[in-house]
């Protein structure tokens, strides 16, 4: 049986991403309450980011392009396994080696409250894309990421560019 996505058990977390209690994913977004989520940046062996642009059917930010690949972390999943998960999920990428641990960033509003971590994998291509999650994807340098990053082109998540930004600035 499928559970629907507002209905996915997320666990609720702290300010310090302790868990305290395990809602409905519907229930975590309408009340604002910290939860957990990884993005992964998908270079190739040029150095091109992968970005998706998101469903047009999604809930929160329908037609934006965002990272690689990202997603909520399940109840009682680590982010390293919800790393290869999405990987899997969202681009049809069958893991053989580790998605690289870049950094963590606090829940905010940015993030949609979710305390995140962020991985960098190499892979290049092609994809299956998920076709409830992702309406196409696309390569892209990471001098052109700068300049639509430095315009704050709104067709791209905001925390996309904020971890853009963040990414740039550590490696």
């Amino acid at each position: 049986m499928i559970i629907p996505v507002s209905q996915e058990l997320l666990d609720v977390v702290d300010e310090d991403d302790r868990i305290v209690g395990v809602k409905t994913r519907g229930e975590i977004h309408e009340l604002g309450l910290m939860h957990r989520s990884v993005h992964i940046l998908v270079f190739n062996n040029q150095g091109q980011l992968f970005i998706q642009k998101r469903s047009m059917s999604k809930d929160n930010q329908p037609g934006l392009c965002d990272s690689s690949a990202a997603g909520h972390v399940d109840s009682g999943e680590d982010y390293h396994s919800c790393a290869i998960r999405e990987l899997g999920e969202e681009l049809g990428v069958k893991v053989t080696t580790s998605p690289e641990k870049l950094f963590r960033l606090p829940a905010s509003t940015i993030t949609g409250m979710e305390h995140c971590i962020v991985y960098r994998f190499m892979h290049e291509g092609p994809f299956e894309l998920q076709a409830e999650e992702i309406d196409e994807g696309a390569w892209i340098s990471a001098e052109e990421m700068d300049r639509r990053v430095g315009e704050a082109d709104p067709t791209l998540t905001l925390v996309l560019q904020f971890i853009w930004k963040k990414y740039r600035q550590d490696f």
